[in-house]
């Protein structure tokens, strides 16, 4: 009988997160990026870079966080060089990038967040991560995630009710 090598396992693992959750990362790059076309290159990059380095991921079921971490990172790095993301033209212009509509209340506040906060929702709500998931792709561990989670929901709150005032 054919046994399947590691390399091969990696590989359907990286596949498998592909076919799940290709659409849950374009929505988090895009909110992280600001920018569908640089969210769709980063979760592109982000898929290749993990296929490059398939070897370095410990636990198939450690897959989806570890995939989301490198797409979180090429995200980062589009926002950073083409500065798309700008938190202060958000808040002072209230306009989006490309200047046609009005940023809402929630996308001001979200802006106003500590960025891990934002992450955390990010995480959760658009690449539906699980509190595992989001504590491999952030790196830190899983109570941190569910109080960051907490402490983002609270500071939402209160920012909506700022913004809205």
């Amino acid at each position: 009988m054919w046994r399947r090598s590691r390399a091969d396992v990696e590989l359907a693992a990286i596949e498998a997160v592909y076919r799940e959750q290709f659409a849950s990362f374009v929505r988090l790059a895009t909110a992280i990026t600001g920018d569908e076309q640089l969210a769709l290159d980063a979760v592109h990059d982000g898929f290749v870079r993990a296929v490059r380095h398939r070897s370095t991921l410990r636990a198939r079921a450690s897959a989806p966080g570890w995939v989301c971490r490198i797409v979180l990172n090429e995200a980062r790095k589009r926002r950073a060089a083409e500065a798309r993301y700008v938190l202060t033209e958000l808040v002072d212009e209230g306009k989006a990038a490309n200047g046609h509509r009005e940023a809402g209340a929630a996308t001001t506040a979200l802006a106003l967040l500590p960025e891990r906060q934002r992450l955390v929702l990010f995480l959760r709500y658009y690449a539906d991560l699980d509190y595992a998931g989001i504590a491999e792709a952030l790196g830190i561990a899983r109570g941190t995630v569910s109080a960051t989670l907490h402490a983002a929901r609270a500071n939402l709150k209160t920012k909506l009710k700022e913004v809205n005032a």
